[in-house]
């Protein structure tokens, strides 16, 4: 058979075909990177993309241990491991795998599996992400759910990737994208929030009245023990009110000094009567 009864094929560095004669995956299953040869009407391939691949979960309802409601979404990232095995175990590796992603969440490992043992790895994937992720959180309760997202998508990378193996997808990563919860519990814990809030403001605010007081106690104990502190603080106080530059300045009188002049003003009355 010569070379002209042969068709030549360029496969790229991220790709690998996988090649079937008369039906029959042919020895080594593979080819590529690089050109290789087929025989027409006799040999068939299938090309099967090596680069990590994404695709989102959509948004999954889902029921939480403590029966509430919840809206979840998810994105996968995985690629093919054996092209061989995505190709001829399931019918759609990817699709596949998106599933699973919703059940557990992975990636295609090998070519050659990802082609014999699925119809589209990816698909499978899929389907299988979706199942998986909803069984995952069906297992937590609302508040584990809100504060461990990053165990969730361990967990579930972890399953799924068990999921997918048999397809030859490896799911590399699982992010939890973005959780929805029902307006109204959304409008009640925001409620609760503020009010907590609140609660804390009004315990700093009474500490501060508290400590307050308590200073307020000590310094007037201070300045009835020492009579130069009452000068002191009475100098502060003359000082501050001129700084502010009033018109008018009210100068406080200490109550002995008032008693002398009151005093001697008295006896200086009574003396002028005396005259009279």
């Amino acid at each position: 058979m010569g070379i002209k009864n042969f068709k030549q094929y360029f496969v790229k560095e991220y790709e690998r075909a996988v090649v079937f004669r008369t039906g029959r995956l042919i020895k080594g299953g593979t080819k590529g990177p690089g050109m290789f040869f087929i025989i027409p009407c006799i040999d068939t391939f299938k090309m099967v993309d090596l680069r990590v691949l994404s695709f989102d979960v959509p948004p999954q309802e889902i029921l939480s241990r403590d029966s509430v409601t919840v809206s979840v979404e998810a994105v996968i990232y995985f690629r093919i491991s054996d092209p061989t095995i995505s190709v001829t175990n399931v019918n759609d590796a990817q699709f596949s795998t998106k599933l699973l992603a919703q059940t557990t969440l992975r990636n295609v490992l090998d070519p050659t599996i990802s082609v014999t043992n699925v119809n589209d790895a990816q698909f499978s994937t899929k389907l299988l992400a979706q199942t998986t992720l909803r069984n995952v959180l069906g297992t937590k309760t609302l508040s584990e759910i809100l504060q461990e997202r990053d165990n969730i998508s361990s967990v579930t990378e972890k399953v799924l990737d068990e999921g997918t193996e048999p397809w030859g997808v490896k799911v590399q990563r699982v992010e939890i994208k973005d959780i929805r919860l029902p307006h109204q519990l959304t409008r009640a814990m925001a409620a609760e929030a503020e009010a907590s809030r609140d609660a804390r403001a009004r315990v700093i605010a009474a500490d501060g009245e508290k400590n307050a007081s308590r200073n307020l106690v000590e310094a007037a104990n201070m300045l009835s023990t020492t009579r130069s502190a009452i000068q002191l603080r009475y100098l502060q106080t003359l000082t501050h009110i001129a700084a502010q530059h009033n018109h008018t300045i009210v100068l406080p009188v200490p109550m002995e000094i008032l008693r002398k002049v009151v005093g001697k003003f008295g006896n200086f009355t009574s003396t002028a009567k005396m005259k009279v």
